[in-house]
């Protein structure tokens, strides 16, 4: 059913934990299974320094949130930004159908974080 790739992030996943004093956090859920993603991105000249997330879920939601932390550590916010669940899935030598929505969650994710950084830039830059 799963790839080895899916079962090496679910049984090792990488980034896993959080960042206390994130530059930007983003979560997002799906009611329908109950996944809940939550990602916390360190941010140095517009870089993605350290990304780390929390995940309830099952094999392929913590699967899928470990690639994707890994495909954008180190990136620029504007190369992190292209992240798609495709990517995602393909890093992962694909996905049950059943399952893509957890990718889609893991990209969502990944550009709250960085929308929530984005506006906590601007709130310091207006000075409020």
């Amino acid at each position: 059913m799963y790839s080895e790739k899916v079962m090496d992030h679910f049984m090792h996943p990488r980034n896993a934990g959080e960042i206390e004093d994130a530059d930007g956090v983003g979560e997002e859920g799906n009611l329908k299974c109950g996944d809940i993603m939550k990602v916390f991105i360190k941010v140095e000249d517009n870089i993605i320094k350290d990304i780390k997330f929390k995940t309830f879920g099952c094999a392929a939601a913590i699967a899928t949130s470990s690639m994707a932390t890994e495909l954008v550590k180190g990136k620029t916010i504007e190369e992190a930004l292209e992240l798609t669940n495709k990517a995602v899935a393909e890093a992962l030598d694909g996905l049950p159908p059943a399952k893509v929505h957890c990718s889609v969650l893991a990209e969502e994710a990944i550009h709250a974080a960085i929308k929530d950084y984005s506006e906590k830039r601007k709130k310091a830059a207006q000075g409020k």
